[in-house]
């Protein structure tokens, strides 16, 4: 499926008696912390799925379709094979997500 950086996951509460909670899969990575290396999309795509689950569908598919377009790109994270930054990569989806409006 990919690299630890693409698995969002939803831990949900169908009844909405309790919060639901989103998070990516793959932990925190305490040891890239500083290095700006980590794939953001996981964490990304795991609040396009808290925004699904609010019933904020349009926002939550412009959310993937930006992660399509940004890995389409090619604006990626080393684990996929590309150069970017963590930063770089989140600074491409928020300028993806901008141009929606």
């Amino acid at each position: 499926m990919g690299s630890l950086g693409l698995g969002p996951s939803g831990n949900i509460n169908p009844e909405k008696e309790f919060p639901s909670m989103f998070e990516p899969i793959h932990g925190s990575a305490p040891k890239y912390r500083g290095k700006n290396v980590a794939n953001p999309i996981a964490t990304v795509w795991a609040g396009a799925l808290l925004l699904d689950s609010l019933g904020e569908h349009e926002a939550a598919d412009g959310v993937v379709r930006a992660i399509e377009r940004t890995i389409a790109d090619g604006v990626v994270t080393r684990d996929m094979g590309g150069s970017s930054s963590t930063s770089g990569v989140g600074d491409h989806l928020v300028q993806l997500l901008g141009r929606r409006g």
